[in-house]
C-alpha cells in the first residue's frame, strides 16, 4: 500500500521545466556588505533551483537571525524569517506537516551553533528530510564583531579583547555525532563545487548538513584564505569524492595514507609510494567520515572538502506518516470532539 508521501510526490511538478535561474531572483537589493560570501553562495543557490524540477511555489527558504537571516529575501520562492536559533523546529513542523516541501534552512555559526545548537542535534538525530547551509565566518557579524562558537581559541574580537578561551566547534564533528545522515563542506570561492555540494544536499532523502565557509570582510577578513585562496588552497585542501583517492597539492604529487586510524601525509613520487597508497574515500563509511572530521584543525594535515559522509536512513516525517496511518487502518479515523471530551467531562448550564 501506498503512504501518503508516496501519493504526494507522485503529483507531477507544473510548468518547473520552464524556469530559468532569473525566476528565482526577487525584485530587491542583496544588502550584504560588499564583497560578503554570502553574496556568493546565493548566485549557485539560485542557478540550482531551475535544475531541481520542481515549481517555486514547492520549495521553502527558512533562517534564523544574522547576515545568513537575510537569504530567504533574496530567493523568489516561499520563506521565512524566524527568530533566533530557531528555523530548525520550524523547518522540521513545516516538513512534517507537508511532506511535499523542498525544505531549504539558512543559518550561521552564531544561530545554529549557539543559541540552536540543541534544535540542530536534535533534526540530525531525527533525520528530517531538509537541507542545512551554514555560514561559517567563525564571528558574530551581524551584532558587530563578537566570537562565535567557531571562533578559534586566541581570536580577537570585539568580545574577547585579550583573546577567545574557548576551543571551537567543529561543526561536521558535531553533525556526524548527532547521527546526520549528510554532512558536507564547502567555500564561498568556489562556486561550481558549491553548487554541486547543494545539489547532492538535494538529493539525499534526509537531513543534510552543508558547512560553507563565508568570508565576513568586515569583521573576520581572510579568516579561510589558506583554504579558499588560488595561490595556496591546492597544498591545504583535499578534495572528497566518493570511490577516488584522496590527492592534494598543486601538482597532485600527495596523498592521505591511513597508520591505524591517523591520517598521515604521503609523497607520491617515482621510486617512492604510489597512487595504491593513498586512502579511497567511502561516503558511506561512518568511522572514516569522524577521521576525516578530525583533520579540520590539524596544523599538517589539508582540510577536507566535499562530501564527508551520505548514508541512508528512514526520515523523521516518513515514520510520522507511516504510524499516522497504521493508527487510521487499525483503529479508524478518529472524531476531534470525542477526542477533546475525553471520557471524563461535565457541561456548564
Amino acid at each position: 500500500m501506498k503512504t501518503i508521501i508516496d501519493q504526494i510526490l507522485e503529483k507531477p511538478h507544473v510548468g518547473a521545466s520552464s524556469l530559468t535561474s532569473k525566476d528565482f531572483k526577487p525584485d530587491v537589493d542583496v544588502r550584504w556588505c560588499a564583497g560578503c560570501g554570502a553574496i556568493s553562495v546565493l548566485s549557485p543557490a539560485q542557478r540550482l533551483m531551475p535544475d531541481l524540477g520542481i515549481p517555486k511555489e514547492k520549495i521553502v527558504f527558512v533562517s534564523g537571525i544574522g547576515c545568513s537571516g537575510r537569504f530567504p529575501y533574496y530567493m523568489d520562492t516561499y520563506g521565512f524569517h524566524g527568530i533566533h536559533g530557531r528555523a530548525l523546529p520550524i523547518a522540521s513542523g513545516l516538513k512534517i506537516a507537508r511532506p511535499d516541501l523542498s525544505v531549504w534552512v539558512v543559518t550561521g555559526d552564531g544561530d545554529n551553533m549557539s543559541i540552536g545548537g540543541n534544535h540542530f542535534i536534535h533534526a540530525c538525530r531525527r533525520n528530517v528530510d531538509m537541507n542545512v547551509l551554514m555560514f561559517n565566518n567563525e564571528v558574530y557579524s551581524l551584532t558587530k564583531g563578537q566570537y562565535s562558537p567557531t571562533s578559534h581559541r586566541g581570536q580577537i574580537t570585539k568580545s574577547s579583547p585579550l583573546g577567545a578561551l574557548d576551543d571551537p566547534f567543529n561543526p561536521v564533528a558535531l553533525a556526524l555525532g548527532a547521527s546526520a545522515t549528510f554532512v558536507a563542506r564547502g567555500h564561498d570561492k568556489d562556486r561550481t563545487q558549491l553548487q554541486q555540494l547543494l545539489l547532492k544536499a538535494h538529493q539525499h532523502k534526509g537531513f543534510s548538513f552543508v558547512e560553507i565557509y563565508t568570508n565576513c570582510r568586515i569583521f573576520n577578513d581572510g579568516a579561510f584564505d589558506l583554504y579558499t585562496n588560488g595561490e595556496t588552497r591546492e597544498d591545504h585542501t583535499v578534495w572528497l569524492e566518493h570511490g577516488k583517492p584522496l590527492v592534494f597539492g598543486k601538482k597532485k604529487d600527495k596523498g592521505i595514507k591511513l597508520d591505524g586510524f591517523t591520517p598521515i601525509i604521503i609523497e607520491l613520487r617515482e621510486g617512492g609510494q604510489s597512487i595504491n597508497d593513498v586512502l579511497v574515500h567511502n561516503e558511506k563509511d561512518s568511522t572514516l567520515a569522524f577521521i576525516l572530521a578530525n583533520m579540520t584543525y590539524s596544523e599538517t594535515l589539508p582540510r577536507p572538502m566535499g562530501v564527508l559522509q551520505n548514508l541512508e536512513r528512514s526520515s523523521y516525517e516518513e515514520r510520522v506518516v507511516e504510524q499516522i496511518q497504521h493508527e487510521v487502518e487499525t483503529k479508524g479515523i478518529g472524531n476531534l470532539e470525542s477526542l477533546l471530551l475525553g471520557g471524563s467531562y461535565w457541561e456548564v448550564r
